[in-house]
């Protein structure tokens, strides 16, 4: 990864009062579908569902972020399955 695809979607989390950079959830799901060859199409989806149905982050975010990574057309029926 390079370019954008690397540095959005980045967060500060204090663990133990140590400042730990992650990615956010959304970026996360993202990455998922974008290394699905590598983790499996079963891994991105359950990321992907289980983010909607415990509403932690929103349509738009996953989308924003699938564009950067450049996987809105291998995403785009498993978003429209969950509306």
């Amino acid at each position: 990864m390079s370019g954008k695809a690397l540095e959005e979607g980045i967060e500060e989390h204090h663990i133990e009062g140590v400042p730990a950079r992650v990615y956010s959830l959304a970026k996360t799901v993202a990455d998922c579908f974008k290394f699905r060859n590598k983790i499996g199409l079963d891994i991105a989806l359950e990321a992907l569902r289980e983010c909607w149905q415990k509403q932690r982050c929103t349509m738009d975010k996953i989308w924003y972020y699938a564009k950067i990574c450049r996987v809105q057309n291998v995403i785009r029926p498993y978003l429209e399955s969950l509306k």
